[in-house]
């Protein structure tokens, strides 16, 4: 890879490690920290979330006929999602192992904990945990498509991509057929590598 690009990646990460700490540093403003997955409130702040919590009447009320009316359209994906969930599953604990890729763990990218927060009526929490299930869904399938694409065709496209994966950068660039045959065991070794071993879900 060009030595610009290795820089401005090495900066990229480093970002990435910033944000990380200023989240915590939020998370710790907010009275709030996660022990072994469970979400531990400081004193006095369930109360004060369940004092700020809007009543269900009073936010059905306030919901619009149209929006409510989208409600079944929304809550349909259900179905695809699991499909989804449960082909992709069954697709990296199948191939994975054969490829000595290190499958992608379920529970890192699907997380639903919001429901624990007092301020929310009981739709709002429905609508977490599908919007966590959802996205979390997406992030997962994204990941185990990304290190099957690094695997098999790690190629950048010629044009542009909006939202490309993680392992993207490192894919050799489109046109340079001879880095293509050079590098394309040394991406698989890397992948093997870099990506610590998962423990089934």
């Amino acid at each position: 890879m060009a030595p610009q690009i290795d820089t401005v990646l090495a900066r990229l990460r480093a970002l990435q490690d910033e944000l990380e700490t200023a989240f915590e540093t939020r998370r710790a403003a907010l009275k709030y920290r996660v022990e072994k997955g469970r979400v531990i409130f400081e004193e006095g702040v369930r109360e004060a979330h369940r004092a700020a919590r809007v009543r269900l009447w009073v936010f059905l009320r306030r919901t619009r006929l149209l929006v409510a009316l989208t409600a079944p359209v929304i809550y349909s994906l259900i179905i695809p999602f699991v499909l989804l969930d449960i082909f992709v599953s069954a697709y990296q604990a199948i191939c994975f192992p054969v490829y000595r890729v290190p499958k992608v763990r379920r529970r890192d990218y699907i997380v639903i904990d919001r429901q624990q927060l007092g301020y929310l009526n009981g739709i709002q929490k429905l609508n977490c945990v599908y919007c966590g299930y959802g996205n979390g869904l997406l992030a997962y399938v994204t990941e185990v498509a990304a290190r099957t694409e690094q695997y098999w065709c790690p190629i950048k496209h010629a044009r542009r991509v909006a939202g490309a994966h993680r392992h993207y950068p490192d894919f050799v660039d489109f046109g340079d057929a001879e880095a293509y045959l050079t590098r394309q065991e040394a991406l698989r070794a890397a992948l093997r590598k870099h990506i610590p071993p998962s423990d089934d879900d």
